[in-house]
């Protein structure tokens, strides 16, 4: 089976040597090494004294694609004016204020833990069910 072409691989994004891995196949740190390896002149390499083979590897990094949310907007006026202005400023001291903005507008994806946060912050302040975001797309999860 011919292997993904995975575009948009982060910068100095780390390597695995360990193709022998049980987990190999869909762990992203040892399907882009040939890529890089073609690619690039200089490689950042996990350590592989410190990987483990036995499928509990703490450097895995599963290639499914998960889903990202963008925006929610829509929160506030769900909420009670109380409600939204301890939400926001829960928020806010999690992500910092221009970080909370871009999230909220769309500008910037919200990983799988941090649409978490989000909504642990709604279920804070007395809201009982999880809102939907402003839309939701599939992307690779390189770090979370």
């Amino acid at each position: 089976m011919p292997k993904k072409n995975y575009t948009g691989i982060p910068y100095k994004y780390s390597v695995c040597l360990h193709a022998d891995c049980p987990q190999a196949a869909t762990c992203l740190h040892q399907i882009v090494y040939p890529q890089l390896l073609k690619n690039d002149d200089f490689l950042s390499l996990v350590n592989p004294q410190r990987c483990s083979k036995d499928g509990k590897c703490k450097f895995y990094r599963d290639s499914k694609p998960v889903q990202y949310a963008r925006g929610f907007t829509n929160f506030q006026a769900r909420m009670y004016p109380g409600q939204y202005h301890e939400f926001m400023r829960i928020l806010i001291r999690t992500f910092s204020r221009n970080c909370y903005y871009e999230r909220r507008r769309g500008a910037t994806a919200l990983s799988p833990k941090e649409q978490e946060i989000v909504l642990a912050a709604l279920h804070k302040v007395g809201i009982k069910e999880d809102y939907a975001f402003d839309q939701y797309e599939e992307r690779i999860n390189w770090y979370d």
